[in-house]
């Protein structure tokens, strides 16, 4: 075999299924078969040329399960027909991060759909100790949401959750509602903060038992009466929206913590001096480190329902109509997966 088809974006607004060459396994990488993708917001962004990191010609996608078709000279835990998921952030692990058990923030960070080709093909290599083994009885749909699960759970991870506290988080995304789920496992008390009321509805259906519209409520008096006065121990802020990361300093209690997921479009000015008042830490969450294993167990015993944010399953073919229509309609969509 020479040629395969991909999801190839030649420049932005200009996406199609194309015939590429057939992937080069190297030394230490492992050849696979795709059967599952995720759409995400960035293979969005890439193709409305919003998302500055990507650089094109480009084939994109980095949410990604298949099949093993070859593995490195000497492996013993990977066999050909074994199932797995891919970490898609490839690090150099020499930089500072790297070297500080920090891979997923590394300087020369290379994103599988972003920096280098993607996983929306028939087939792809990928560095070895990032490929995952998983359990074949997961269905293919759901191996495709581990890796949006695992960015939830970071940004949960790093604001240190504890069970008991109250977990404000700001969007209703697949990410957002990723999160709250994650939080439930935890014991944590989620509160979603969303101005579209069928998000907040369908946060509650999941599980979430506080859920907050700012548009048509005091968002800070609603989380005041929830938390008993408190405000929230911690912010999960997953939208990227300007008003939404301002507002997370007021929904924050003393002493509380801010993770930010989301990707704001611009700079935005804070009220740094809250910062000290009230002494909060407040982190940044890229990708995610050492989260797959936890996250697959999470799938596969169904104690987080990624299958209830997949909106739609499409076939490789329909994915650069999908692509065009989400970013035309996007509130119509969660997650889209693709299956081969």
């Amino acid at each position: 075999m020479s040629r395969m088809k991909a999801i190839y974006l030649q420049s932005p607004g200009d996406i199609k299924v194309e015939e590429v060459a057939y992937p080069q396994r190297g030394e230490n990488e492992v050849l696979i078969k795709t059967r599952s993708l995720g759409i995400c917001g960035s293979d969005i962004g890439a193709y409305m040329g919003t998302n500055p990191l990507v650089s094109y010609p480009r084939i994109i996608g980095h949410e990604a399960a298949g099949e093993v078709m070859a593995v490195p000279e000497g492996e013993t835990e990977l066999a050909i027909g074994d199932h797995v998921v891919i970490e898609p952030y490839v690090y150099c692990g020499k930089c500072y991060p790297c070297q500080n058990n920090r891979t997923n923030c590394c300087e020369n960070l290379t994103v599988r759909g972003v920096h280098i080709d993607g996983a929306m093909s028939e087939y792809f290599v990928h560095p070895r100790n990032l490929v995952h083994k998983v359990p074949k009885e997961i269905p293919w749909n759901l191996l495709a949401m581990v890796e949006p699960l695992t960015i939830s759970m970071h940004a949960v991870k790093r604001s240190r959750v504890k069970a008991g506290e109250h977990v404000v988080i700001t969007g209703s995304g697949p990410i957002g509602l990723l999160a709250a789920q994650y939080a439930l496992t935890l014991n944590a008390i989620p509160i979603v903060v969303d101005p579209v009321e069928e998000r907040l509805e369908f946060a509650k259906q999941l599980g979430v038992k506080y859920t907050v519209n700012p548009v048509k409520a005091d968002a800070v008096n609603e989380i005041k009466t929830i938390t008993n006065g408190r405000m929230a121990e911690v912010i999960i802020e997953a939208s990227g929206n300007a008003a939404a990361v301002r507002s997370s300093i007021d929904y924050v209690s003393y002493a509380g913590r801010i993770s930010l997921v989301g990707w704001p479009k611009s700079e935005i000015s804070l009220p740094t001096a809250l910062f000290t008042k009230k002494e909060l830490d407040i982190v940044g969450s890229r990708n995610s480190f050492h989260a797959f294993p936890e996250s697959v167990k999470l799938v596969g015993e169904h104690k987080v329902d990624v299958a209830a944010v997949i909106t739609k399953t499409i076939s490789f073919e329909e994915v650069p109509a999908l692509v065009s229509d989400i970013a035309a309609h996007p509130g119509n969509y969660l997650k889209v997966v693709a299956l081969l």
